[in-house]
């Protein structure tokens, strides 16, 4: 800790050329923490789905519609502990522009197999008991400025009733996600609506979600629901709900993989410039590094004092980067309908921190060698 002072001030003798390394440190780390709030964007629900949920499609296409009769099929099969079903609705409020996603639920058993869908007992209870009532996430209401009570016109575009293609829903519950990334900008109501009023498809639904006893037999108790309606006129394929929502999200491309790739080539970029900074302040004082040698200063602790410079360097700027675009995700409204989860797990912290370390240790093994193997009566010649 003694040496410190000595490693920050020599740091700062050429005070442009640190500060402009500095804030590339900054802006790389600020960019690591955005990049990171964007895979996760992309890979929306893919992170809180439930290792216990599999989900049901149609085998041809996941906007092929199921047999409602299906559901009692698929609850006796030996594994699964519940079901549910939703169904797209795909309406417009106001505007196109307008997107978010509404589906058509039975409101007990969707609420039982998406505990992190928490809604207060009494616009629970409301929901359930009304026929027309809808709940939507907390970030929808707050777009929107909606509240408990409010009655919202959504235009059909798939589903219309028999006389006109206006859906009225009075928002009876406001839910809020109990884990960090849940998609609190949908609407939900019930089937059971949709089912009388619309004119056609009666009976059917869009999807499956199911509940298993333990997720190490997903894949057997998988191929035992399929296996039901093998040969049928719907046929179906089922998956981990982890599995089917990357695979929804791989739609848009392989963000993971983007995403890495930029990373690094930043990573690589800042590294250069570092080990450069850290280089250029080495060779002009390789003088003084002979002094300090020649007062008893020993190779090793050169080699140490170096590596200080560098990892001081990158520890406070890349440390101040992560920071920095954390507070701004967390304080700052990114989310939207087509990305409702916009922040950056801890996890990617934790990554970004282990970023940081290596920076500063490979940025300055180079020069920190070429001090410790720098011979005294070599460096006193130059001067």
């Amino acid at each position: 800790m003694r040496f410190l002072p000595l490693v920050w001030k020599n740091l700062w003798r050429r005070k442009v050329r640190t500060a402009f390394t500095f804030l590339s440190i900054l802006v790389a780390f600020a960019l690591f923490g955005f990049l990171v709030a964007i895979r996760v964007a992309f890979n929306m629900g893919v992170d809180v789905a439930g290792n216990d949920r599999l989900v049901l499609i149609h085998k041809v296409s996941f906007i092929q519609l199921l047999p409602e009769s299906y559901w009692q099929r698929i609850r006796a099969v030996a594994g699964v502990v519940d079901t549910t079903h939703a169904t797209w609705f795909g309406g417009i409020y106001q505007d196109q522009s307008n997107f978010f996603a509404q589906m058509a639920v039975d409101g007990e058993s969707w609420l039982r197999l998406y505990p992190e869908y928490a809604l207060p007992d009494d616009q629970k209870k409301a929901w359930l008991a009304d026929r027309t009532g809808a709940m939507i996430g907390r970030s929808l209401a707050d777009r929107f400025g909606w509240k408990v009570g409010d009655r919202v016109p959504i235009q059909g575009t798939i589903w219309r009733q028999r006389n006109t293609n206006t859906w009225e829903f009075t928002i009876d519950g406001i839910y809020d996600g109990t884990k960090k990334g849940t998609d609190n900008g949908q609407l939900f109501f019930h089937y059971k609506f949709l089912d009388e009023a619309r004119p056609f498809a009666r009976g059917q639904v869009g999807w499956y979600v199911i509940r298993i006893d333990d997720p190490a037999n997903a894949a057997d108790i998988a191929r035992r629901i399929d296996a039901q309606f093998a040969n049928s006129a719907a046929e179906t394929k089922t998956s981990p709900e982890k599995a089917f929502a990357q695979a929804f999200a791989n739609q848009v491309g392989d963000i993971g993989a983007i995403v890495t790739s930029i990373v690094a080539a930043v990573f690589f970029t800042i590294l250069i410039v570092v080990a450069n900074t850290i280089s250029q302040s080495v060779r002009e004082r390789t003088s003084e590094l002979a002094v300090l040698k020649t007062l008893g200063y020993s190779n090793w602790l050169i080699l140490t004092l170096v590596l200080m410079e560098s990892c001081a360097l990158t520890f406070v700027a890349g440390a101040l980067g992560l920071v920095l675009s954390w507070a701004v995700l967390e304080n700052v409204q990114f989310s939207s309908a087509f990305l409702p989860a916009f922040y950056v797990p801890r996890d990617a912290l934790v990554a970004g921190g282990l970023f940081v370390v290596l920076l500063g240790l490979l940025a300055g093994t180079m020069p920190a060698v070429q001090a410790m193997r720098l011979r005294i009566v070599d460096a006193l010649r130059r001067v």
